[in-house]
């Protein structure tokens, strides 16, 4: 039977989108929050997943850009202040919508989900605001993973 289950996790970042033409284009931050929910078949004591093992695979990826300015590598203007300055900041290659960062933690938790046979879906909410979230969901991609990102998760595998 498919069984959902989720998490919700906070951190405090800054970003700026370059091309808007409105108050998003300047330095801003947020008190964002994430939802991330898995479908899968619960094992033989009716868990999709144990919330210790959802949170230690999810709280690296939190902490890495908590307190940060999440920066596109094409802003050269805010990117070159970054890089010289020494204050924490995370480079990537998308203008830094919620919905591009909701669609970065899909990619980048999907390959964590992978592993697990029984999880077959996730769905992350992503909410810059308390009035407005972007969404990412979809089936996990079945591919080789290196067994040792999951040692400390093999009772469920």
């Amino acid at each position: 039977m498919l069984t959902r289950i989720s998490k919700s996790f906070r951190w405090e970042m800054a970003h700026r989108l370059p091309f808007h033409e409105g108050g998003c284009r300047n330095i801003h931050g947020h008190s964002y929050s994430m939802t991330v929910e898995l479908a899968g078949e619960p094992d033989t004591n009716g868990m999709v997943m144990d919330y210790f093992d959802l949170v230690s695979i999810v709280e690296p990826f939190i902490k890495e850009i908590d307190h940060a300015f999440l920066c596109d590598r094409t802003d050269d203007l805010v990117k070159d202040f970054l890089v010289h300055s020494g204050l924490k900041s995370v480079l990537v290659d998308f203008p830094t919508t919620a919905e591009n960062i909701a669609g970065w933690f899909f990619e980048r938790l999907s390959g964590e989900f992978m592993a697990l046979k029984n999880i077959r879906e996730l769905r992350i909410i992503v909410s810059e605001t308390e009035r407005t979230t972007a969404e990412v969901s979809g089936e996990i991609r079945l591919a080789p993973v290196n067994p040792r990102i999951f040692e400390h998760q093999a009772h469920l595998t």
